[in-house]
């Protein structure tokens, strides 16, 4: 007989791990600081995986893992957490894999989010996109700035989530949070209805798709603060995927309405600490500046890199200067620097003005 499910995710919560992973064959295994570690207990078999699908799979939910061979959903976990849960089919059998949500929403400092994007949360409209790859934090930096908006600005804050994972309270704000396939049918369908309830600041859980895409940025156009998120990293890459995915013919018009609606674009990703006593976040931050609003309306996407980098009096910032930096405080090792660098040569070539090395 298999670990009881709740041992496991009570484990996981007292490691505060970031995901455990149950598949057949494997042991329970838990992401701790980035890295896979499994539990020393038996390799889990088919019925097990099984049976723990069966006790959390929401019932509307069912359908889509027998049909499609996976479903996303939250799972509340008694009062002591919430989990971002994908059931899948592998092999003929069943896996989950569970992501904490911590339980209580972080400051921008515990994030260390940099404090240039604060002042971005008190302006009336545009686009704020919040990029990195899956597992990066996107969503955790997000629920701060939602956080953020309404603890200081009477707004009516609408969110699309899939699923949501942070539970917010009304404070100063009225907050309306609903959820892909519980309350609303897709991202494009939730932002289109969410326009007709006299929203102030919309947050898209993901803009995957042309339909979404547009309307999230008709949205900005229009007088609403729009929060979106891409899976993709760094700033010049994040505007290209938007304009590659309309048709030709379009590409002008968008390339004229992204520089007049973004405002920001925000890239992260989390990397495993020096002294593996947990993860830190990278940062990269794109302010709208007039030069960049020419690069983009003028498909030079290629100079926004330059002009981040003679932005740093604006609050700018590359990833690679970021990585640096948290290389030079010892928060990072050479190598996860290294390897998370967008232009290796280039930060081996800065560090190198300064110092060797250490690895």
């Amino acid at each position: 007989m298999a670990i009881e499910l709740s041992k496991l995710l009570s484990v996981t919560i007292e490691k505060n791990a970031s995901d455990i992973h149950l598949d057949v064959g494997r042991p329970p295994t838990l992401r701790l600081h980035g890295r896979l570690r499994p539990l020393n207990i038996p390799v889990l078999q088919p019925q097990d995986t099984e049976a723990y699908v069966k006790e959390i799979l929401p019932e509307r939910c069912k359908k889509d893992l027998e049909e499609n061979g996976g479903a996303d959903f939250g799972f509340a976990f008694e009062t002591k957490a919430r989990f971002r849960s994908s059931a899948f089919k592998q092999k003929g059998c069943y896996g989950l894999a569970l992501r904490l949500i911590p339980s209580k929403l972080l400051t921008f400092e515990q994030i260390g989010l940099p404090e240039a994007v604060r002042p971005l949360l008190t302006r009336p409209r545009g686009l704020i996109l919040v990029t990195g790859p899956t597992g990066s934090g996107k969503t955790t930096t997000l629920a701060t700035m939602i956080d953020t908006i309404n603890t200081e600005r009477d707004c009516h804050i609408v969110t699309i989530e899939d699923p949501v994972e942070y539970y917010h309270e009304h404070k100063m704000s009225i907050i309306t949070q609903r959820e892909l396939g519980a309350d609303v049918s897709s991202f494009a369908e939730g932002l289109r209805r969410a326009l007709r309830m006299d929203p102030d600041v919309i947050l898209v859980g993901e803009m995957r798709d042309l339909e979404t895409i547009s309307t999230a940025i008709t949205a900005a156009e229009t007088g609403h603060l729009v929060f979106g998120t891409l899976h993709t990293t760094g700033s010049a890459r994040t505007i290209n995927r938007i304009i590659d995915a309309f048709p030709q013919e379009q590409q002008e018009q968008i390339r004229a309405q992204l520089s007049t609606s973004v405002i920001a674009v925000i890239s992260q990703m989390l990397l495993p600490r020096a002294d593996d006593s947990g993860i830190v976040a990278a940062f990269e931050v794109m302010l709208m500046t007039p030069a960049i609003q020419n690069n983009i309306r003028e498909n030079q996407t290629h100079k926004i890199v330059s002009a981040i980098q003679t932005g740093g009096n604006k609050g700018m910032v590359m990833l690679d200067d970021y990585l640096l930096m948290l290389y030079r405080q010892k928060k990072i090792s050479y190598d996860d620097m290294f390897e998370a660098a967008q232009d290796q040569e280039e930060i081996v070539s800065k560090l190198n003005d300064h110092q060797s090395p250490k690895r």
